[in-house]
């Protein structure tokens, strides 16, 4: 196959190059290179104040970037002139704090980028919305605001609302940093299901077992950059990096 189709298939679906990002004289970004194919899951670990959910966000262009490119499907979209609003809607991001609109009611909370950007219809919305709180088991919780779910349930909601737009990128930032020790499992069983579905997702994590176990890739960052990048067996059990060792020595102690 040649041709516009062929070279766009040849892309990753995500690249990012020499990305930097300052805050005044503090660099939090510094030389981010990063490549993401289809069906990825990369796992981001170190540090808080690393650079994690700062790369999150410049991703998803909630931050301006100082230097450097970020790719989506072969499109540059880092250019500060480009239609912010048509990149996220092939990105879904999912925060540690769930920013849900505590206003609405769940089923609102999920078919509002659909209707508002996406131009469904409200029918076509919320049958799209009602069948993905039934498939996390939140069917029986539409109705409600968010002020009326447990921390685990918001969590799923929030995923829900980012699934809902079908991002062909999901980012998720500490997705269970807030949640209760209790609740942390059922959220993941959720991102596991996700990845076994074959979602791309790029996510900031402190869930070590998780990352171990699902990601196709993990990388550490340290002051800003990655420091090293590879599969999780690699990562974990040989880390080429002295400062990798260090972080995994004092969050894992059999490392």
């Amino acid at each position: 196959m040649t041709g516009p189709t062929a070279d766009r298939q040849s892309q990753p679906l995500l690249r990012v190059a020499n990305l930097r990002k300052t805050y005044g004289d503090r660099v939090v970004l510094d030389d981010i290179d990063l490549t993401v194919e289809q069906h990825d899951v990369i796992c981001l670990i170190g540090s808080s104040g690393s650079g994690k959910s700062t790369l999150l966000r410049c991703l998803d262009l909630l931050e301006e970037i100082d230097d450097g490119e970020i790719e989506l499907e072969g499109r540059e979209v880092s250019d500060p002139l480009i239609d912010q609003r048509a990149v996220r809607r092939r990105i879904g991001m999912v925060f540690q704090a769930y920013n849900l609109f505590p206003h609405l009611s769940v089923l609102d909370n999920v078919t509002l980028a659909p209707r508002r950007v996406h131009g469904l219809s409200r029918t076509e919305a919320e049958q799209q919305a009602h069948e993905l709180l039934d498939r996390f088991g939140l069917a029986d919780q539409a109705a409600k605001h968010p002020d009326r779910l447990s921390g685990g349930q918001q969590q799923r909601v929030a995923l829900v609302r980012a699934l809902a737009t079908r991002p062909a990128l999901l980012l998720l930032d500490e997705i269970t940093a807030a949640l209760d020790p209790e609740l942390v499992g059922d959220v993941l069983t959720i991102v596991r299901d996700l990845a076994a579905s074959g979602t791309t997702m790029l996510l900031a994590t402190h869930e070590m077992a998780f990352a171990r176990d699902v990601a196709t890739r993990v990388c550490f960052l340290d002051g800003g950059r990655i420091l090293e990048s590879g599969p999780p067996e690699q990562v974990f059990s040989e880390p080429r990096e002295e400062r990798t060792r260090q972080f995994l020595r004092r969050i894992l102690p059999e490392a």
